[in-house]
C-alpha cells in the first residue's frame, strides 16, 4: 500500500500537552486578575496618606472663599507627596504658617520632614507638625509617643504650633477603621492624653464634619481643650462637629497655588503667635 504523504512534503505536528497547559495556567491567571475588586488596586501604599486625602471623594468640592479677609491668615499643608517645597515662594505669596506631616501610624515617617519643616521656619513662618492617625494599627498612646519622638514635639518659641491629630477616613480600608464609634472616642482621647503628658500642650483635632459624625458619633468632649481644624472645600465652612462653636483652621481646598492643600487661621498673625506660644 502506497505511503500517504502530506502537501509540500512537511511533516504534521501534534501540538504539546505542556504548551496547551502553560497556555492555560496564564489565561485562568488573567481572569483572575479581572475579576479582583476594583478597589483593591486603588489602595495606596501605607505611608502615603495626607491631610485631606478623603474630603473629595466623600465631600465633594464646590468653590473656594473670598480673597482678602485681613480677619484670616493664609497657611499651607504639605506631606511628602509635594516634595521639596518653594518656600519662598509661598512666603511671598502671603502665606504665613505651615504644618508639615511628620508620622503616621508608628510605621512611618515623612522623609521630607526636615527640609518642609525647617524652610518652612526659615523664610519666616510659624510651623507646626502633624499625625496621619491609624487607629487599627497600634493605641493612641503609642501613636502620640511616636508622633512626639519624629518632629511632633513643640517648644515656647513663638514660631512652633502645637502637634496635629489628622483623624479621618482610612484610606487602605474601612472609613472608621473597624472600630465603633465609643472605641474611636477612646482612641482619640488616649492619642490626646498621652500627647499633652508628652508636651505640655493640646493638640489640635483635625476633621471633616462628615467623618466625625459616623465614626465619633459627633462626640463634643474634645472641644473645650482641642483646637478645631476643619476640612471643607467650599466657599462656607458648613456646619462645625458638635461641641466647636468656632473652628481655628479650615483647610478649604486642594488645588492651591505652589502647594495644593491651603488653610485659613480664624484671626490675625497675632493670634496665629498666640497659639504658637500657648
Amino acid at each position: 500500500m502506497p505511503a500517504h504523504r502530506h502537501r509540500s512534503g512537511t511533516t504534521r505536528r501534534s501540538h504539546s500537552p505542556k504548551r496547551f497547559s502553560a497556555l492555560g495556567i496564564l489565561l485562568a491567571a488573567f481572569s483572575l486578575l479581572l475579576a479582583l475588586p476594583a478597589q483593591a488596586a486603588d489602595i495606596p501604599a501605607r505611608g502615603s496618606a495626607h491631610l485631606g486625602m478623603g474630603v473629595v471623594a466623600h465631600d465633594g468640592q464646590g468653590g473656594t472663599p473670598a480673597t482678602g479677609d485681613a480677619t484670616q491668615t493664609e497657611g499651607v499643608d504639605v506631606s511628602s507627596h509635594q516634595g521639596n517645597v518653594a518656600w519662598a515662594t509661598l512666603w511671598g505669596s502671603g502665606v504665613k504658617w505651615a504644618y508639615t506631616k511628620a508620622t503616621e501610624g508608628t510605621y512611618y515617617t515623612n522623609p521630607y520632614f526636615a527640609q518642609q519643616y525647617n524652610g518652612s521656619y526659615n523664610v519666616g513662618m510659624i510651623r507646626g507638625a502633624y499625625h496621619f492617625a491609624t487607629p487599627d494599627t497600634t493605641t493612641g498612646a503609642t501613636q502620640a509617643n511616636y508622633f512626639v519622638d519624629h518632629g511632633g514635639g513643640w517648644s515656647k518659641d513663638g514660631r512652633t504650633l502645637p502637634g496635629v491629630l489628622d483623624i479621618e477616613w482610612n484610606p487602605y480600608g474601612a472609613s472608621c477603621y473597624g472600630k465603633t464609634q465609643s472605641a474611636m472616642v477612646s482612641w482619640i482621647s488616649s492619642f490626646l492624653t498621652q500627647y499633652k503628658a508628652r508636651t505640655g500642650r493640646d493638640a489640635v483635632i483635625y476633621t471633616a464634619t462628615s467623618w466625625w459624625t459616623e465614626c465619633t458619633g459627633n462626640y463634643a468632649g474634645f472641644a473645650t481643650a482641642n483646637p478645631l481644624w476643619v476640612a471643607r472645600y467650599a466657599t462656607a465652612v458648613g456646619t462645625l462637629p458638635a461641641g466647636w462653636s468656632y473652628y481655628t483652621m479650615w483647610q478649604y481646598t486642594s488645588s492651591g497655588p505652589t502647594v495644593g492643600d491651603h488653610d485659613k487661621f480664624n484671626g490675625a498673625l497675632d493670634r496665629v503667635v498666640a497659639l504658637a506660644n500657648g
